[in-house]
């Protein structure tokens, strides 16, 4: 499967709020791409989804933690290239995290 496909794959599964399905399917993309931008974009969807996983099953210290750093990768433009609002995405992620209950939640990557 290509890189834009299985992106892409990962993509509905994080925006039905299928967060660790999502995460895997990041992880081969992620590791399949060449370090610089991307690869960093890649690696912020994947600690978000792992982080909202850790919200989902209680362990807020985990999401919050993951959240943080995803928020920090996520914001190296490579978002545009992708079709994802970053700026969005970063303010969702915020929002949770600074909201920080364990819950489930569900945000769209748009």
């Amino acid at each position: 499967m290509e890189e834009l496909d299985l992106f892409r794959e990962g993509l509905i599964f994080f925006n039905a709020g299928q967060y660790f399905e999502a995460h895997e399917v990041w992880e081969d993309v992620w590791r399949s791409t060449a370090k610089g931008p991307l690869r960093n974009f890649y690696q912020g969807l994947i600690q978000a989804a792992v982080g909202l996983h850790h919200l989902h099953r209680g362990n807020t210290a985990g999401a919050r933690s993951q959240l943080t750093k995803s928020i920090e990768n996520l914001g190296g433009g490579a978002a545009e290239d992708l079709g994802i609002d970053a700026e969005n995405l970063i303010a969702e992620l915020n929002r949770v995290r600074r909201e920080m209950r364990s819950e489930k939640v569900q945000i769209r990557a748009r």
